[in-house]
């Protein structure tokens, strides 16, 4: 039998520099003066490998047959450690619906360790749904199998995208049952476990700076913030030995990637549903994929967090305002670094004028615009209102606008391309056919009658996460029929061809998932 070689390149960097919590094990705990704590992963039954990502391998540089070997499958299930690892959950704290909750941590991910890549960049690779740690706060660690799906499809189909995001390496089912009430209802059930490995440069978010600097604990805060820069943003001035004003360079780069990810996540429809402070990275890439949701229906006021369904904080149309919000907090929390309010608000104030820049050229882009001017704002948000006049899919929307024929209006119907995207017809009044029209009129004038068609195909997907598509998935996955998994993950790594065969993954949100649990609104139960 041959035997796969597993001597992997290990180069745990932050547990080598950063403060560790001298405890090991998980037993709950108040972490001070520390970034981190050794915890091992708690073995499962019987896990099986049921979808992995060939880029994200690819990425680690591990071979097809590395990561299907049994040992490892072994080491992305928690049952075993490979030579090299260093085992931890990260602490951190962060604001959770706009309150400070303290400390936070991870509470069921459990970091394997750094690999370094072919390229030369470190990549951490995290199991979520690995067990208790010190930061489970009364639970048990674990994720159950939709929640798992979920994030998998979610953060390859981001990527594929192009929008920034942590990635999934692999999907295990643990072979163990999980209890979850999963609307907070009191209707707990077993439901089947799994685990995600997940993948990024660092799982460092802002709270992992807000926790220190709550506490009075500057040293630790310093040592951080020093890590962070020197590893993960070493172009910097002074990065080795950073200064007040590498401070404030990486504070400004921080805020300049995290308005491109939020542009991105509007682009394509996307709402996160739980943009805690602890849930934003601080290399501007999506994290966290809990109950999120994809704008079908164009209402801004659309939250898919049934925790959030009365505050709507992280709804779609609140998705910048909340992204500043939170600067704000990373700012309070980096304060002791600077000793200085304003160059730090100089830098927020510049977040705005960033995304407002970066949203215009991105929805000029959806509209084959490809040099926007300042006058293109007015054009794109009176679309904005003309799709919330009928309920109208946004995806199918503007994929379809691309194959309008301009020359051809009617003021009497709306253009047979368009009509896909439209869930109830009845509401397509003469008042709104008319509504449509005129904007499609001035959206000619300003195309000169004719858009480019290639740009617009290239940043209007046509296959997205919708929920529904994932709790389809999720439902077979359950049942132990993989091959609806692997069919949506194939589609969604190429979200914007056409992949004649496929067009049912790209229809509308069927009726029956309107209202069904999964397909509609979720809980941030997992």
């Amino acid at each position: 039998m041959t035997t796969i070689d597993l001597d992997l390149p290990w180069d745990n960097t932050f547990t080598a520099e950063l403060p560790a919590d001298p405890v090991e094990g998980s037993a709950l705990r108040q972490v001070p003066e520390a970034a981190f704590s050794r915890v091992e992963p708690t073995a499962v039954a019987d896990p099986h490998l049921i979808a992995w990502s060939p880029e994200m391998a690819e990425l680690l540089g591990l071979s097809p047959e590395q990561v299907t070997s049994p040992e490892m499958v072994e080491a992305l299930a928690g049952n075993r450690l490979l030579p090299g690892m260093d085992t931890f959950a990260m602490n951190y704290g962060g604001h959770q619906f706009g309150n400070w909750a303290g400390q936070l941590g991870d509470g069921r991910a459990i970091a394997l360790g750094e690999l370094v890549t072919p390229d030369g960049s470190h990549q951490m690779i995290q199991l979520k749904g690995a067990g208790p740690t010190p930061y489970s706060r009364r639970a048990d660690g674990r994720a159950v199998l939709r929640s798992s799906v979920r994030e998998f499809l979610c953060s390859e189909a981001m990527h594929f995208l192009g929008v920034p995001t942590t990635r999934a390496l692999s999907l295990v089912r643990t072979g163990d049952d999980v209890v979850r009430d999963m609307f907070y209802d009191g209707n707990a059930a077993p439901e089947p476990g799994a685990i995600v490995a997940r993948v990024a440069p660092s799982f460092i978010r802002f709270g992992t700076f807000e926790l220190p600097a709550s506490r009075g604990e500057g040293a630790t805060l310093k040592a951080l913030a020093d890590y962070t820069i020197r590893h993960h943003f070493s172009d910097l001035p002074n990065a080795l030995n950073p200064d007040r004003d590498t401070y404030l360079a990486w504070f400004e780069r921080v805020c300049e990637t995290t308005a491109t990810m939020i542009v991105d996540w509007m682009r394509v429809g996307f709402v996160h549903g739980v943009m805690n402070t602890d849930n934003l990275s601080i290399h501007g890439i999506t994290i966290d994929y809990g109950p999120y949701g994809w704008l079908e229906d164009f209402d801004p006021g659309w939250t898919p967090n049934t925790t959030d369904a009365h505050m709507k904080r992280y709804q779609y149309g609140n998705q910048p305002g909340i992204a500043q919000w939170n600067l704000v907090r990373l700012a309070n929390a980096i304060y002791p670094l600077v000793d200085d309010v304003e160059p730090l608000q100089g830098v927020l104030d510049a977040f705005a004028a960033a995304f407002l820049d970066q949203n215009r050229i991105a929805f000029a882009r959806k509209l084959g615009i490809a040099e926007p001017v300042e006058a293109d704002d007015e054009l794109i948000e009176s679309l904005n209102g003309v799709l919330q006049l009928a309920e109208t899919d946004m995806p199918i929307f503007y994929r379809r606008l691309s194959e309008v024929d301009l020359t051809a209006l009617r003021e009497d119907e709306i253009p047979t391309p368009l009509l896909e995207a439209y869930y109830q017809p009845d509401q397509l009044t003469t008042s709104v056919v008319g509504a449509v029209n005129l904007w499609l009129e001035r959206y000619r004038d300003r195309v000169d009658a004719q858009p480019d068609r290639e740009l617009m195909n290239s940043v209007n997907p046509k296959y997205v996460l919708r929920n529904y598509i994932a709790q389809v998935a999720i439902d077979a996955a359950a049942e132990g029929d993989y091959a609806v998994l692997s069919e949506v993950y194939d589609v969604l790594r190429r979200p914007y061809d056409e992949q004649p065969g496929m067009e049912k993954w790209a229809e509308r949100r069927p009726e029956w998932a309107r209202t069904r649990p999964g397909c509609s609104m979720l809980s941030c139960s997992s």
